[in-house]
């Protein structure tokens, strides 16, 4: 393991502690325990309330990898308490309730691929149970203590709720008591997380204070806007990027990115150096580049990191003979649909059942959404209704990823 006194010496953070940070707290503090040798005890906490981690997640993961090839030391905190808090009220997508068994599967999958970015070795794993199963009511008593209420409603989504007259459970409130707890039983030197985490961090920076320890220094990092454009990548919110995703799926989810996310990726999620990337940025600023060929830059970046070069360069071959030539894929998934025969050796389909079972589609508003937008193509041909004539073996094309190859069911009675 490295020693982290030997950087000590002419070590520079700027790279460190500004590509891809949206804020340090407090930064000459972090400063100082870098320069002093201490191995520092570096927390970040996830809540297990889905199976995979997406490119938001590797943002923060790269971080931490970073310090760890410093010397530092990781402290994984497996949230199996706060992930079962969710939201009671019901309202937030992002935030379910779960049950034990359901947070237990959900970390298993996390686990696993968070040691495709993070160094397994040089992280020590810990799970909230291993003291909040022992937490009594007058623990539980003496932590909310320490805080009031008003403390609490200055969290920016308790107070718009607030404000707005939504309701907040008390179960809520607990939460950021709870994690701002696990920095006090590990002892972290540095809590990592993104913005939207940054009262939560604090309040834990505080509490560790007012028992008597060295306040954590927070380290956040900027969120990572999703495939749509407007929201943070979230896999609840469908516009997300597994780093598990099979490498083709992967490449074409980057190239359909907006535009103006081309340089927010390119900092947050992959090693091209710094001064490559400002020459990407005056090349679109300038409208001297296609953005298209920065992007496929990007998404061969972003594969190769999770699949290897040759997975890349198939999936880059792949998008250009499909999606830009406009070629139909060698291999194409089929599934079956209810139909009845016609003598013109056509086949009347209602594509909305097979659709919606197989869950190529989400919803029947979806499907109608992309049959008014032109999104759905027969053999070619843009389609406005799911009631369709075709042969088997006709190709329906879904949005700009998704082919599907139609096999017959026939029925007399359809």
């Amino acid at each position: 393991m490295t020693d982290p006194s030997s950087f000590r010496t002419g070590f520079k953070f700027s790279s460190l502690l500004k590509r891809g940070v949206a804020e340090v707290i407090v930064e000459q503090e972090l400063i100082q325990l870098l320069e002093s040798g201490k191995r520092l005890r570096l927390k970040q906490g996830f809540d297990p309330s889905t199976t995979d981690i997406h490119l938001g997640h590797v943002a923060g993961l790269r971080k931490l990898r970073q310090f760890q090839e410093l010397g530092h030391k990781v402290i994984l905190i497996v949230g199996d308490w706060t992930a079962r808090i969710g939201d009671p009220s019901g309202q937030s997508a992002t935030r379910p309730m779960l049950s034990q068994k359901e947070v237990a599967a959900n970390a298993q999958t996390y686990l696993r691929q968070f040691f495709k970015v993070v160094d397994k070795d040089k992280t020590e794993v810990r799970w909230q149970s291993e003291w909040y199963d022992k937490f009594t009511l007058n623990e539980v008593i003496k932590l909310t203590s320490r805080f009031t209420i008003a403390q609490l409603l200055a969290r920016e989504d308790f107070n718009k709720r607030y404000s707005s007259g939504n309701p907040i459970s008390l179960t809520e409130m607990l939460y950021p008591l709870l994690q701002g707890y696990d920095s006090v039983v590990i002892k972290a030197d540095v809590e990592f997380g993104g913005t939207d985490q940054k009262f939560n961090c604090l309040l834990g920076r505080e509490l560790q204070q007012s028992m008597g320890q060295s306040p954590q220094q927070v380290f956040l990092v900027p969120l990572l806007i999703g495939t749509d454009g407007s929201q943070k990548m979230s896999k609840s919110l469908g516009n997300h990027i597994g780093i598990v995703e099979p490498p083709r799926e992967m490449y074409s989810k980057v190239m359909s990115i907006p535009d103006h996310l081309i340089i927010d990726y390119f900092e947050l999620v992959t090693d091209v150096p710094d001064e490559e990337i400002a020459e990407f940025k005056k090349q679109l600023n300038t409208h001297s580049v296609n953005p298209i060929k920065l992007k496929k830059r990007l998404a061969y970046e972003i594969a190769t990191q999770f699949h290897g070069h040759k997975a890349a360069s198939e999936a880059e071959e792949y998008f250009t003979k499909v999606f830009q030539k406009r070629e139909i894929p060698e291999e194409i998934p089929e599934y079956v649909f209810a139909a009845s025969y016609t003598e013109d050796r056509l086949y009347h389909i209602d594509i909305a059942p097979t659709l919606l079972q197989e869950g190529l589609v989400k919803s029947n508003s979806e499907l109608k959404r992309l049959l008014t937008q032109g999104a759905i193509e027969l053999d070619g041909e843009k389609i406005s209704s799911s009631l369709i004539a075709a042969h088997s073996g006709s190709i329906l094309r879904i949005g700009r990823r998704r082919f599907v190859k139609i096999a017959i069911h026939a029925n007399p009675k359809f």
